[in-house]
């Protein structure tokens, strides 16, 4: 039975080593392709006069048959290395250059009777050999983030969210719910996390003293000149609700508080729930209405396991983030994460970061310059040990890293070249180009300006608490998190990230780091070995906040907000 046209005419492909198809250029392999065929008649002829001149004579054979041995033994001894394809009869195209959906023209079918196919089909082939041989088949963003053991995840032991109240504390709420003769206000400063911080005291303060909480009042931040209000960075309602078991939470002063003048405090560093109730709460009783200002860190880290627990809802299920802002961080995070996994980093390279730390950037002496004259002018601004020198305080560990220190603290811990990362933290001093260094290093490095789309940033321009708790959504949401330098969001995000499930958090050591930093005399693979080993505790594992005292729940939230099957907490 006579075969059919289609299998007649059907096309098979071989592979072809990517050296040999670099020198043959596209014009010439259309010519091959396009050239008309030679005409049997002279072929015939040609092969006539061949073999009639060989044969004839010996010699002349011997010497073209030697001739030709010769020339294949060359040519297998030179090709030798040759890296062949390992599929040499492959008859489909590189999956990269089929789209879906699955139809004809997409598939690049090769029409039998249309040579014109067979050539776009040619350099369609020849281009993907040259790019895999020049290694640029993958363009920028395309592709997965490489797997590897950077991205693993800390063992979190089994610990889990647990705020089980004790029957005393849920005892005590329905007197606590139903005063309405005491309500605490609370004026909160400082930037998004301070302000968090504040907050949460706040609620724990209310609880304390059996008040009514007037929802906080944002001061105007006088470095950005933020005006927003807790409604606007705060989801209100979801903060009322969640709380409604623990403190009543109301809008505004009763009409029958509006006249009455209020007790005012502000109270020293870590004072104990009985320094408050001894402080406040007689003249409380009396007045109705208590004020207090400047609570950054008051109130004690180490209070009764109830207060903890109310600490934990509060920093990490009554404070979501307003609807619009959350949104915008999910989508932001959500691009981020389209690609595969991805690192955050907080770099604190402010200027004000230098010069309130007695630090300095060491990228250019004009940097330097700028912090250390900016130090003279405004003293009061340092707020760290001014009898330590820069130095001092640089192997101490007590500085921010910069970006090549912070490059080279990723490569040492694995990072993957194509790793994607997400840059939270103001303008670095020197701008962008301060940022060279981890640029140049990790190409796929981006911020919240990048990602956006045009106009989505627009209605937060002028609100830098709202574009700090967008950095915030991007950065719990990643699947690493490291800081350059401790601060108030590195702490919030540490205990946020353990309380769900103690996601990977790199603490930098670098006290310990350092000296190897400026160590020549060691080999990359030995700087990379110790440098995993300085971190190998410092990844994000559980870590109880009962080893030392005075350490923040919301940091550290075992064992009085999580616990496992073994450490059950009622």
């Amino acid at each position: 039975m006579a075969k059919s046209k289609n299998n007649a005419k059907k096309l098979s492909y071989i592979s072809v080593p990517s050296q040999i198809i670099n020198s043959i250029s596209s014009s010439s392999l259309q010519s091959l392709l396009d050239s008309p065929k030679k005409s049997s008649r002279s072929t015939n002829r040609f092969f006539f006069f061949f073999t009639n001149s060989i044969f004839r004579r010996p010699r002349l054979w011997f010497f073209t048959l030697f001739f030709f041995g010769f020339l294949g033994m060359l040519k297998f001894g030179l090709t030798l290395n040759i890296p062949f394809s390992p599929h040499p009869c492959a008859t489909t195209l590189p999956q990269n250059m089929i789209s879906p959906p699955l139809s004809k023209s997409n598939l690049g079918v090769v029409r039998d009777s249309n040579i014109k196919d067979e050539v776009l089909l040619a350099k369609a082939v020849v281009s993907h050999v040259e790019l895999r041989a020049q290694g640029l088949d993958k363009v920028e963003g395309d592709g997965d983030v490489e797997m590897s053991e950077f991205w693993q995840q800390p063992d979190g032991l089994g610990y889990k969210p647990c705020l089980s109240f004790s029957r005393d504390y849920r005892r005590a709420t329905d007197g606590v719910l139903k005063d309405r003769r005491r309500y605490l206000m609370v004026v909160v400063s400082g930037g998004l996390n301070q302000q968090r911080n504040q907050i949460v005291d706040a609620v724990v303060i209310a609880r304390i003293l059996g008040a009514a909480l007037v929802v906080p009042i944002l001061q105007v931040n006088v470095i950005w000149g933020d005006e927003s209000e807790f409604g606007d960075i705060f989801d209100l309602e979801h903060f009322k609700r969640v709380l409604a078991d623990d403190v009543r939470v109301v809008s505004a002063l009763p009409s029958t508080h509006l006249m009455t003048k209020p007790v005012e405090g502000s109270p020293p560093l870590h004072v104990t729930p009985s320094w408050i109730r001894s402080r406040y709460l007689r003249r409380f009783n009396r007045e109705g209405v208590l004020l207090l200002r400047g609570l950054d860190s008051r109130l004690s880290k180490d209070l009764s396991s109830d207060l903890q627990k109310l600490r934990c809802k509060v920093a990490f299920n009554a404070l979501r983030f307003a609807q619009p802002v959350q949104e915008l961080g999910d989508r932001i995070a959500e691009r981020m994460k389209s690609k595969g996994p991805y690192l955050a980093l907080h770099l604190r390279m402010e200027k004000d970061v230098w010069v309130r730390t007695g630090c300095l950037p060491g990228l250019s002496d004009e940097l330097d310059e700028i912090v250390n004259n900016e130090r003279i002018e405004r003293p009061e601004l340092l707020t760290a040990r001014s009898n330590m020198t820069y130095h001092e305080r640089k192997m101490a560990g007590l500085c921010p890293l910069n970006a090549v220190e912070v490059t080279r603290l990723l490569k040492g811990l694995g990072a993957p070249k194509n790793a994607r990362m997400y840059w939270a933290g103001g303008e670095p001093l020197g701008g962008k180009e301060a940022l060279l260094p981890l640029i140049q290093e990790f190409p796929h490095f981006y911020s919240k300006e990048d990602l956006a789309l045009p106009g989505e940033l627009q209605p937060f321009a002028n609100k830098a608490s709202i574009m700090a708790a967008i950095d915030y959504i991007v950065s719990e949401k990643s699947d690493v998190f490291m800081p350059s330098h401790g601060g108030n969001m590195g702490h919030a995000i540490q205990g946020h990230r353990a309380f769900a499930g103690h996601k990977k958090y790199i603490t930098p050591n670098k006290r310990h780091m350092l000296p190897y930093f400026h160590n020549s005399s060691i080999s990359e693979q030995e700087f990379n070995r110790i440098i995993k080993e300085l971190h190998q505790d410092s990844l994000g594992q559980p870590e109880l906040r009962t080893i030392k005292a005075g350490r923040d729940v919301t940091k550290y939230p075992i064992p009085e907000c999580m616990c496992n099957d073994s450490h059950a907490n009622s």
